[in-house]
């Protein structure tokens, strides 16, 4: 029994010590400034030093809710994450396609992946110029649209006003109708900007990518003789889905829907930093981009730390109350 325990002990120091180099870097790197943040959350540390450093205590949760800014970019973090039950909704219908027995699927799975091995920079960079407003790919086939299928002039006999291409990453207008500087809504902000421009940028980017192979997945791991079953039993097409296809993949979507839920949240950076600015008139501002302005453009390292313990928060309950409701459908 004794050389027991100490061969235990040798094998667990052995552990540790292989294991060491992960804890540490973990420590030093993610659990570490995760600590470090929530302690300068209330402080009012700047970079500049304008101010003496101090503890404030709350003031910069309270100032960040009274502060008109704050909502706008919450607002603006939720208008973008109206695209995701599109692009869900595309990764299914792509990848029940996709695993059709077919000449060339392997094929076909490799080119609507294949944007997904494309640098996320050098996609933002592409898109940006396609949806330049003068001479933009869009915009010249909705203008060719326009004018060669006589679609202005039915808009104009319709309405009674003419239609032109959208301004895209330039236009402050929204398909809500969401007014720029106020969280209302308004008549003359009704549009298509550039809020909707990164939506439909995302939803082609993400209708090909990973949850399309998560589904793909899904959907070869479905026994065969559920299908044999149920089209013997008469089941059409619809059938099978609702009755067969779409139980089996619950857990799939439910997987999916909480990390879409967690990426959205979190999303907005790379597109605002690359596109946009943040702009037009902050309309693209979301919460992770004010965060990186407030901490590295501002330099207000406790505030900005302030609004990220905000939106774990969120992040948290949010993904907390799809794990309680969503978890017991699943198990059902």
């Amino acid at each position: 029994m004794r050389r027991y325990s100490r061969r235990r002990l040798a094998d667990f120091g052995a552990a540790i010590l292989f294991l060491l180099p992960n804890i540490t870097g973990f420590v030093v790197f993610t659990a570490g400034p995760v600590v470090f943040s929530l302690v300068v959350s209330f402080s009012n540390w700047n970079l500049q030093q304008t101010v003496p450093f101090q503890w404030v205590g709350l003031k910069n949760y309270a100032e960040m809710f009274h502060t008109e800014d704050f909502w706008l970019y919450f607002i603006n973090t939720g208008y973008l994450m109206l695209a995701m039950p599109v692009s869900i909704a595309g990764s299914l219908i792509l990848a029940m396609l996709l695993s059709q027995k077919i000449r060339g699927t392997v094929i076909y799975r490799t080119l609507y992946y294949l944007p997904s091995f494309t640098s996320g920079v050098a996609l933002l960079i592409l898109w940006k110029a396609l949806y330049n407003p003068e001479f933009g790919p869009v915009n010249a086939v909705i203008g060719w649209a326009l004018h060669n299928l006589h679609l202005a002039d039915v808009a104009q006999w319709l309405t009674g006003h003419g239609i032109e291409p959208p301004e895209w990453l330039q236009s402050t207008r929204n398909l809500l109708g969401i007014e720029t500087e106020h969280a209302s809504l308004s008549a003359t902000s009704w549009g298509i900007g550039a809020r909707d421009a990164i939506m439909f940028m995302g939803v082609w980017m993400g209708i090909g990518g990973g949850n399309m192979l998560l589904y793909l997945a899904g959907l070869s791991n479905i026994p065969q003789d559920l299908y044999d079953a149920a089209e013997v039993d008469g089941a059409n097409r619809w059938q099978i889905f609702r009755n067969v296809t779409w139980p089996c993949l619950a857990p799939t979507t439910f997987f999916i829907i909480v990390m879409s839920f967690i990426g959205g949240l979190q999303g907005g950076f790379e597109q605002a930093r690359v596109m946009t600015g943040g702009g037009p008139a902050g309309t693209t501002t979301t919460l992770a981009y004010y965060i990186y302005t407030r901490a590295f453009e501002q330099f207000q390292i406790g505030y900005a730390s302030a609004i990220s313990w905000v939106l774990f928060t969120i992040i948290f309950s949010i993904t907390l109350v799809n794990w309680r409701l969503g978890g017991k459908q699943v198990a059902e």
